[in-house]
């Protein structure tokens, strides 16, 4: 049994009710399967419940933790006018909203993470916003003022699921899921006075098709991501994007087998010697998902196959790194109660699962990334579950 990753226009532009959110995604229910090493005696903390009204709903976004210990994020419902907000966290567990989205006015829906600049704005992006609902690029200043940075309309991108990258002279960079000219999605740049340039259209396999994940960008300012479809085989792609020509290199493309995996959901992660580590939904024995490794040559090796069951399934997050070579994640599936897990793999492809989630108190269905405070603590979200139902913040000692 497999669960198909929605195609384009599965979720987009569709208004997820609070308490049915985890289901947009198209979840098929899995028996228990085989078994994992497991630490559940690591010490795990509920910071917060959402109750799905104005203090937020349906969190599908990883978490920003600034110098103070607060945590910011989104949430894809709830608010003011139940498209969205934008909450801050403090390290006591309290929970301000600090901009409720009008979708009708402004934005609506933000699905990605979000950045800040030195000065404290923070910066994001929403799959929806005003009367084409095609998204939008949105900064919120420290006193809660959100200010719509750009609006797409459909050439230019449409439905921004990622979260954006800045670099020091203060321009943002991102991708949008469609749009474009080939309708297959696009990296853009936005400069510090809202003027917008689509740096490469993607156009469909052979090339990339749907860039859902963050982009990182090296230190010669090269862009590097990955497409969900596209590719030799249409399972997905790992590309290089050079934005000061618009030189786009597809790295990798899945193959979609049984050593191999398909359809990254997530964006990469650097791993220091020019390669990268990435998380695909599907692929592998019983197509449940992979953690992958990608060498400065592009050659593709599978870290860690899920097997479903207690070991999770369907990691549509990306990973973290810890200075001892441990990559960090979520599963959205799987699990002891097959609401997904929290999970390590070692530099050796061993993985450990830190968390099961019950769906109850604790929360369940993780969609997104995890990050890791200095002192070796993870914090992420569920996009339901928790007291109040509406999802959760959590932190978790590994």
């Amino acid at each position: 049994m497999t669960n198909a990753v929605p195609h384009r226009g599965a979720v987009s532009g569709r208004r997820v009710p609070a308490m049915a959110s985890a289901l947009a995604l198209g979840i098929v229910f899995l028996p228990a399967l085989a078994a994992a090493q497991s630490n559940q005696g690591s010490a795990f903390t509920v910071l917060y419940s959402f109750t799905g009204k104005r203090d937020g709903a349906a969190p599908q976004a990883s978490l920003l933790l600034d110098a103070g210990g607060n945590l910011y994020g989104t949430t894809y419902a709830g608010g003011a006018d139940d498209c969205g907000v934008v909450f801050k966290l403090d390290p006591n567990g309290n929970e301000t909203v600090v901009y409720s989205f009008n979708w009708q006015k402004d934005a609506g829906y933000p699905w990605a993470k979000l950045i800040q600049d030195s000065a404290g704005n923070l910066y994001g992006a929403t799959e929806g916003g005003e009367t084409h609902l095609l998204g939008a690029v949105f900064k919120v200043d420290t006193a809660g003022r959100e200010t719509v940075l750009h609006k797409f309309t459909a050439r230019d991108g449409e439905s921004p699921f990622a979260g954006l990258v800045r670099d020091a002279a203060g321009n943002l960079y991102g991708t949008t899921e469609g749009g474009g000219r080939h309708k297959d999605g696009i990296v853009f740049k936005l400069d510090p006075h809202g003027n917008e340039k689509v740096l490469y259209s993607f156009a469909g396999a052979p090339d990339g098709d749907s860039p859902y994940g963050d982009l990182i960008r090296d230190a010669a300012g090269n862009l590097y991501g990955t497409t969900r479809y596209g590719g030799a085989s249409n399972y997905g792609t790992v590309f290089k994007l050079d934005p000061s020509t618009g030189q786009e290199t597809v790295l990798y493309s899945f193959t979609g087998g049984e050593q191999d995996g398909r359809y990254p959901n997530a964006g990469l992660i650097a791993n220091g010697a020019g390669g990268f580590y990435g998380t695909t939904v599907n692929g592998a024995d019983g197509d449940y998902g992979v953690v992958f490794k990608l060498d400065a040559a592009g050659n593709e090796t599978v870290l860690y196959s899920f097997g479903g069951g207690k070991q999770g399934a369907y990691p549509y997050g990306g990973l973290i790194r810890d200075r001892a070579g441990n990559l960090y994640g979520t599963t959205f599936q799987g699990g002891d109660s097959n609401y997904g897990v929290v999970f390590k793999v070692d530099p050796s492809g061993n993985e450990t699962v830190l968390h099961s989630f019950s769906g109850g108190l604790d929360g369940a269905y993780p969609y997104a990334a995890l990050i890791r405070d200095d002192a070796g603590d993870l914090y992420g979200t569920t996009t339901v579950g928790g007291a109040g139902g509406a999802g959760t913040v959590f932190k978790i000692a590994p």
